[in-house]
């Protein structure tokens, strides 16, 4: 579970992230990342923590999944969470694929996205339009 002060909660920092942010899509997820911005809410604080949050709508499937949905992209950004600059507020949306995607699929669409914006990742590998994210989906992957 994601700790409790890297927990995003308020409409306007989900705004702020998502207005102001800059976003990079997925075919599963789409992440909004606003660096190191400070929190007004929390005069004082030296150094504030990075603090995430998910949207996940009624397109990803029924409740449950919904839920699983959620419960896997908190535990993949808790792990991630020491990557990103202090301060820094993530937004993930999660996409109707989801719902259906395994937890390593996941995983990888958000390693992809996070590793674009924080500037690891160039924006197109190579002129066959995949990104690096894509190259193990399209040789041998399981059939569906």
């Amino acid at each position: 579970m994601l700790p409790n002060d890297n927990r995003l909660r308020r409409r306007e920092d989900f705004a702020t992230a998502v207005r102001r942010g800059r976003r990079a899509g997925r075919p599963l997820l789409v992440v909004h990342f606003r660096s190191g911005t400070t929190d007004p809410h929390t005069p004082g604080e030296s150094v504030p923590p990075v603090r995430a949050g998910f949207v996940v709508s009624k397109a990803v499937g029924v409740a449950v999944v919904r839920n699983l949905v959620k419960r896997r992209l908190r535990h993949l950004m808790r792990d991630r969470l020491d990557q990103l600059p202090a301060g820094s507020l993530v937004v993930v949306r999660a996409l109707p694929g989801s719902g259906e995607a395994d937890h390593d699929e996941l995983a990888r669409d958000l390693d992809t996205a996070l590793q674009r914006l924080l500037g690891g990742a160039p924006r197109r590998s190579d002129s066959s339009g995949e990104t690096p994210g894509d190259l193990g989906r399209s040789q041998g992957g399981s059939a569906r």
